[in-house]
């Protein structure tokens, strides 16, 4: 039977077709053993291996033994996905599966301050992630042009070509910027006008660049939970936001090496690195 080249398995009810190499990649897994009649428990019925465990988990396995198992974002059957892998003896997916800290989500909190001094308005955006900050910092754009006998409040920027500032980012968790009017001489004004993607419009107004701002937040899944005035000369607006951040996908890669039947790895998406 080990000669066999195509091999039937039924789990659960699902139908599995895959090669004798496949499930032999790790020599002491019961799957292994099951193609040498070493493993009573599955049964040859009509040429199909009948195993009674959960066929949808199964399919997991069966990914991660053709070398790459990419488990969703909204997954959660982790303890019992740990159980089908020892039954199946495959111990080291069972170990990873076992590593609470790269699957248990993670709260993730985000303050934006907002405060209008005469015509200008000023932004600053504190995170608890990292990552995030830096791919909203991604999204936001200040440009700087000339107009001439405008006021700060008109939607259409100036015709002379807007040249774009970089972002001030005192630490990899928080951003800050500006927009408005920053001075005037004679009848020319200074100007900053801000853009978010994936809108692409340029936009002067603070409070129409706060609007679009909360906006973008909400759309990307965070949650306002509170809002308050800062005390002081200058009045800060507060918005707090959270967001339940579940892992990305966790991904076991098999690398054969010499002398060895296979190493697992485990690798996380680059969004998950932040601090």
């Amino acid at each position: 039977m080990s000669n066999r080249e195509v091999v039937v398995l039924s789990v659960g009810g699902v139908r599995f077709v895959t090669k004798a190499s496949t499930l032999q990649q790790f020599p002491e897994s019961r799957l292994a053993r099951m193609l040498n009649d070493d493993d009573q428990e599955f049964k040859l019925v009509n040429g199909e291996f009948f195993v009674d465990r959960d066929g949808t988990l199964f399919s997991y396995i069966m990914d991660f033994l053709r070398t790459l198992v990419s488990l969703p974002t909204d997954f959660s059957d982790y303890q019992r996905l740990q159980r089908e892998a020892e039954f199946y003896g495959l111990y080291t997916v069972a170990d990873l599966l076992s590593q609470e800290r790269l699957l248990k989500p993670r709260l993730e909190i985000l303050e934006v301050r907002f405060s209008l001094q005469e015509m200008q308005a000023f932004f600053r955006i504190f995170g608890s992630c990292s990552a995030t900050v830096a791919t909203l910092a991604e999204q936001i754009a200040v440009f700087m042009g000339q107009q001439s006998g405008q006021s700060w409040n008109s939607p259409f920027p100036s015709q002379k070509p807007l040249v774009p500032l970089p972002l001030e980012r005192p630490s990899h968790h928080d951003m800050v910027f500006q927009c408005g009017t920053d001075y005037s001489a004679g009848d020319q004004f200074v100007a900053r006008y801000v853009s978010i993607k994936p809108d692409n419009r340029k936009l002067i107004n603070g409070t129409n660049v706060l609007g679009l701002l909360l906006d973008t937040l909400l759309r990307d899944g965070f949650r306002l939970i509170s809002t308050r005035t800062v005390s002081g000369e200058d009045k800060v607006e507060c918005f707090s936001f959270e967001r339940v951040k579940r892992p990305a996908g966790l991904a076991l890669t098999l690398k054969n090496t010499p002398g060895s039947s296979g190493v697992a790895q485990a690798k996380r998406s680059q969004v998950q690195k932040g601090k």
